[in-house]
């Protein structure tokens, strides 16, 4: 007997958003460990840190720059500390690791050219090694929701519709 592969048959497409995943260590930079009691950032020992602060260490990294407390952290600050770090750093966004990982996936994703999915059958695949932000999933169905004969979530053998044209 023949073991036919129906899912193969089948000419639906996978999308994986996995296979997007920008490789790389993030880290998160908190200006809080910068900061009077945690409190109230000085302005002098602000710039001395920028100053003199080893920066090489984001060499390549993501790096996503906040303040974890509740304090009144001037603009320039966020800018300062950018500013020193952006010759070393592979990207640096203002927020926490959440924001970082949909800005990364915004701009990949608003590269893809999802006109080679126009009429196809599309599952969007559900399972990953990494932590993909639901950001990357409800935009790329923003993306192929219009050229796509159909999106689906999952895997090929149980999949959940989420559109049909």
């Amino acid at each position: 007997m023949e073991i036919i592969n129906k899912v193969a048959q089948s000419g639906l497409i996978t999308f994986n958003l996995e296979d997007l995943y920008p490789q790389g260590e993030r880290v998160l930079f908190d200006i809080k460990n910068n900061l009077f009691e945690e409190l109230i950032l000085r302005e002098k020992d602000f710039r001395e840190f920028v100053k003199t602060n080893d920066w090489s260490v984001y060499k390549n990294k993501f790096v996503a720059v906040h303040c974890s407390v509740d304090a009144i952290v001037p603009i320039w600050a966020y800018m300062l500390v950018v500013a020193a770090m952006e010759p070393f750093a592979k990207k640096i966004v203002f927020g926490n690791l959440e924001t970082l990982e949909t800005i990364l996936f915004y701009e990949i994703l608003s590269k893809i050219d999802v006109e080679k999915f126009r009429e196809e059958r599309v599952i969007i695949k559900g399972c990953s090694n990494y932590e993909i932000p639901i950001f990357a999933f409800t935009e790329i169905t923003r993306l192929l929701r219009p050229v796509a004969k159909s999106v689906m979530f999952g895997e090929a053998c149980s999949t959940v519709p989420i559109y049909k044209k």
